[in-house]
């Protein structure tokens, strides 16, 4: 119990699946288990991170710390900010949707310094993206603390607080976007005739290599396209019933509509 009450560098409060994936990807980023602490309200969830992170603090209610990461439900943002607030935190990350940094600021009771990032749930396997923006009274340090924390996770890129509601759109809800594609693919597979495992591998392993072609290659989509597109070709046939049923489109209107429904609830 001594050790609980040294100050910590860094309190996540949420040790959910989010929570979890962040923790993993600081230590195995080189963080020094000794300085992390999780705050988690259920027993049966503190149990398992225990067992699995046993040098980590695993705690009922906010210890003191310098820092501390909210990955808590939006409705719970306030009341977390207002309790690592009292045990001492002087910065605060948080990754909850719709929440702004404003709404952190006053809901924590004194002045912190409070920095609100956009991540995405590939940041299980940290292969996350995410965007971070400051508060009025984050600076430099504070925006580099909370992107070495996400940085554990994925990439980070920093945008302006109005342009988080584009993000949620984009990246944060993206990845169902590109799961609803998976699925078709597989369907579509079985339709034309192959066993459904071998539809699955073939079409997951497809969007993999193709993300990694996006990332690494020094192509533009367009032009990574068009190298698999022959003239008169298959490609050219699948691609112009794609365009045929408005798929470009679709995906504009899926992140117009995204965006614009993190607007309403941010109020």
């Amino acid at each position: 119990m001594a050790a609980q009450r040294d100050e910590r560098s860094l309190l996540i409060v949420g040790g959910g699946r989010m929570g979890e994936a962040l923790l993993g990807g600081l230590l195995a980023a080189g963080r020094a288990a000794a300085g992390l602490a999780v705050v988690e309200v259920s027993p049966s969830r503190r149990e398992e991170l225990t067992a699995a992170y046993q040098d980590v603090a695993v705690v009922e209610a906010p210890v003191s710390a310098a820092g501390a990461v909210l990955v808590v439900k939006p409705g719970d943002v306030a009341e977390a900010a207002r309790a690592v607030a009292e045990a001492g935190t002087q910065r605060i990350l948080s990754v909850a949707a719709g929440v702004t940094t404003r709404a952190i600021e006053e809901a924590a009771g004194r002045p912190l310094r409070v920095v609100r990032a956009m991540p995405n749930t590939p940041a299980l396997v940290r292969a996350g993206a995410a965007a971070i923006s400051p508060g009025s009274s984050a600076d430099a340090d504070d925006m580099a603390w909370a992107e070495e924390i996400l940085g554990a996770v994925g990439v980070v890129v920093r945008v302006p607080e109005t342009a988080l509601d584009a993000v949620t759109g984009l990246s944060g809800s993206g990845p169902a976007y590109v799961f609803l594609v998976a699925e078709a693919m597989a369907d579509a597979g079985v339709l034309a005739g192959l066993p459904r495992d071998v539809a699955e591998t073939l079409a997951f392993q497809t969007l993999l290599g193709s993300a990694r072609l996006l990332v690494d290659d020094s192509g533009s989509p367009a032009a990574l396209r068009a190298a698999v597109t022959s003239p008169g070709g298959t490609t050219a046939a699948g691609l112009r019933e794609l365009e045929r049923h408005g798929v470009r489109a679709a995906f504009l209107d899926a992140v117009m509509a995204a965006a614009k429904r993190s607007r309403d609830l941010g109020g």
